[in-house]
């Protein structure tokens, strides 16, 4: 473990976390919200990690020190999807010591702790189980048609970045296509075959039935 702890120990201390990882507008930060105000738990929804962004440099954390160094936005949404499934993959990677960090913190509250996170299935095996991971999965065209659709600051930032390009039409397809090379049917098979448990999502399934298989597979329904 690069924090220097070793993975029995973290094991011992996440036992009330509770980790949710997958593709993108698959419902991650909605399940990991109605969790935490259920159950009086504390969320760490996305970037979560950000109160230790000072402790990035760009020595270390290159893939996290991006943006500070990032001097017109035009550059940020028009790298080739390669380059922009390699930086998203990196910032995951260097921001993994934060997010850990981050939960030992929360673990003092002594209260449950959800989590949309970043992750890997390897680095969820040596810290946690199976009770206390699940991946959130959506179809490949639904991460990428609605990515927008939410009203998240950051993301309609980049919408707005997108309309002010030069060429309007290219610039929204090629971020299309990062967005796919993000949410990789190769990405998704790796979660599916992660041995972690998944859920699909279904448009006909309600979000409460959704909260409800959550539930159950963290075994937050027997406390009902």
């Amino acid at each position: 473990m690069k924090i220097g702890i070793e993975s029995n120990l973290l094991r011992s201390l996440f036992r009330n976390v509770y980790f949710i990882n997958g593709t993108a507008y698959a419902g991650k930060s909605t399940m990991v919200k109605l969790l935490s105000e259920k159950y009086d738990g504390i969320c760490c929804g996305e970037n979560y990690h950000e109160p230790l962004m000072d402790a990035v440099d760009e020595i270390r954390q290159p893939n996290l020190s991006y943006i500070r160094q990032l001097k017109d936005w035009q550059a940020f949404v028009s790298r080739t999807p390669q380059e922009y499934a390699a930086w998203i993959e990196g910032c995951s990677e260097e921001a993994a010591d934060l997010e850990l960090l981050m939960l030992i913190r929360h673990t003092a509250s002594g209260r449950r702790v959800f989590v949309d996170t970043n992750l890997s299935p390897g680095l969820l095996r040596e810290i946690s189980d199976y009770r206390h991971v699940l991946f959130m999965l959506a179809p490949q065209e639904i991460s990428v048609n609605r990515f927008f659709e939410r009203e998240d600051r950051e993301k309609q930032f980049i919408y707005q970045v997108l309309l002010q390009s030069a060429d309007r039409e290219k610039a929204f397809e090629n971020y299309r296509e990062c967005l796919r090379a993000v949410n990789s049917e190769a990405q998704i098979r790796a979660f599916a075959e992660s041995g972690f448990y998944c859920i699909y999502r279904e448009e006909a399934r309600s979000v409460s039935d959704t909260l409800a298989l959550v539930e159950k597979h963290f075994g937050l329904d027997l406390d009902r």
